[in-house]
């Protein structure tokens, strides 16, 4: 086991299609990395909650933030267990039968105990990369937060330790005798395009 793999654990760990399991910080980081969005579940009392949400990933932890009263950030800061997941979905794997059907995809899956960034410093760069991770650049294009949106904001720090990344690439698997059946078979790609920016033209409300 090198330094660039997370070890599998037994829950991180791919038992059916273990080819797809990847284990290494590359795939996992790049994973996080093209993600925009990623859910966060963890449970209350038995019941579970799941919560889409922003997120940047920095060097060795995924950080989340929101205000300070948020359930999830302050459950998470109280010490429940987050099991964070992201997908990109690169592709529709159509098949000649509608059991093969299936998607080609990239996720990761992410357990660990979030930690409260309580560092001005800190809380700032990881809000400023949150902005970045949506536009790269835009965090020098942007006013940065201040002392009062600082203790407005409730900034979680997640590791990556427990992890793993799952990825399914290619073309539907049919059965042999389906292979002579007249119905088209094939991939169609899917990706994320950004529009062209719609420049905001508003100006300051009355008595702003």
């Amino acid at each position: 086991m090198t330094a660039s793999q997370v070890p599998p654990t037994s829950r991180t760990k791919l038992r059916r299609k273990s080819d797809r399991g990847r284990y290494d910080r590359e795939t996992i980081d790049g994973i996080l990395d093209e993600a925009l969005v990623c859910h966060v579940g963890f449970a209350v009392e038995r019941r579970p909650w799941v919560i889409p949400t922003a997120f940047a990933r920095v060097g060795e932890h995924v950080y989340l933030h929101g205000a300070v009263g948020n359930f999830a950030l302050r459950t998470l800061a109280g010490g429940a267990e987050a099991c964070l997941t992201v997908t990109l979905v690169d592709g529709l794997v159509l098949a000649r039968s509608a059991f093969h059907h299936s998607m080609n995809y990239r996720s990761v899956l992410l357990f660990g105990h979030a930690a409260a960034v309580t560092d001005d410093d800190e809380k700032r760069a990881a809000l400023l990369a949150i902005v970045e991770h949506m536009v790269a650049g835009r965090s020098r294009s942007t006013r940065p937060p201040t002392a009062q949106e600082l203790r407005s904001t409730l900034v979680l720090r997640l590791p990556i330790e427990e992890a793993s990344a799952k990825v399914r690439t290619g073309g539907p698997i049919d059965e042999l005798a389906d292979y002579e059946l007249p119905h088209w078979a094939g991939v169609v790609p899917l990706s994320l395009v950004q529009g062209e920016p719609q420049r905001d033209l508003a100006s300051a409300p009355p008595g702003g």
